[in-house]
């Protein structure tokens, strides 16, 4: 059994003040049993990829730098795992969207940049991110072998695949994703149920714990919809946030895993000689 820790807080325009109230998340989660402490996607800042304006790029930082040196500190002292998710620069006019991953010793194990990068209206991340170009990456922490993944890529079913087939016991999505204001409730809804619905498919499909951590609140012209949520490895919700805030933990039964790959084999059903074409972007 592994307790998981899911912070889903509003983020105000100071990144100071928000680093704050998640010093203080943390703290209430580790006090609360939480090993494995998830935050929601560029939680340091409101999510500027709203507009394309070249002033954002300052808010950049190096990964590992002064924040990740900062979280390890933290992540030592409560002994608890910590999943960060930063922009990141790795060089002048190179960023990333960016998780850190820091272990319960304070260590910093490494970092995943995200893969899939969105373009949509209020999301326009291709402005300000590069592609990851680190591959697929699990991460083995002193409580469980984990995979992060970020955001836009929790629609992929390939990646939550590859990060399963790595070995990861539990697939975690820092997230930024909510509805644009003036948009119509049945749309809305559509979307905040297919989100829902992809989340329980990549537990189903690959017989792994899944925690999706959300932000909420109004930021500009997105409401954030929060709706964090943890799912078992065949696609049971076991716990699941509204659009309030919330610092939430939760039990996990990591043995669930052998428990359903053992009744549900798809692993050992894939036909690996049949999915050749799937590297094409298109089969005319």
């Amino acid at each position: 059994m592994i307790t998981v820790g899911i912070i889903q807080s509003k983020t105000t325009r100071d990144p100071n003040e928000n680093m704050s109230g998640v010093e203080k998340a943390i703290q209430q989660a580790a006090s609360g049993g939480a090993r494995i402490i998830c935050l929601q996607e560029l939680f340091q800042h409101q999510y500027f990829c709203q507009t394309e304006d070249h002033k954002y790029f300052d808010l950049a930082q190096p990964v590992p730098g002064p924040m990740t040196d900062h979280l390890q500190l933290i992540a030592k002292r409560l002994e608890v795992v910590i999943i960060a998710s930063l922009f990141e620069k790795r060089a002048k006019g190179l960023y990333h969207n960016t998780v850190a991953v820091l272990d319960a010793d304070g260590s910093y194990l490494g970092k995943y940049r995200k893969m899939h990068i969105p373009d949509d209206p209020g999301f326009y991340e291709k402005f300000y991110f590069t592609p990851g170009d680190l591959g697929y990456k699990v991460f083995d922490t002193r409580y469980a072998r984990i995979g992060t993944l970020i955001c836009w890529d929790q629609w992929f079913p390939e990646a939550a695949r590859l990060v399963s087939m790595m070995g990861a016991d539990i697939l975690f999505y820092p997230t930024a994703i909510g509805w644009e204001v003036s948009q119509d409730q049945k749309t809305n809804m559509e979307q905040y149920q297919a989100w829902k619905t992809i989340q329980k498919s990549h537990a189903i499909a690959n017989g792994i714990h899944v925690v999706a951590v959300n932000r909420v609140g109004q930021e500009g012209k997105i409401k954030f919809w929060g709706g964090s949520m943890v799912v078992n490895p065949f696609g049971t919700v076991i716990w699941e946030g509204n659009q309030q805030e919330v610092i939430k933990v939760v039990e996990l039964d990591l043995d669930l895993t052998n428990h359903y790959r053992n009744h549900w084999p798809f692993l050992r059903d894939r036909r690996l000689d049949s999915y050749l074409d799937i590297t094409k972007r298109f089969i005319d």
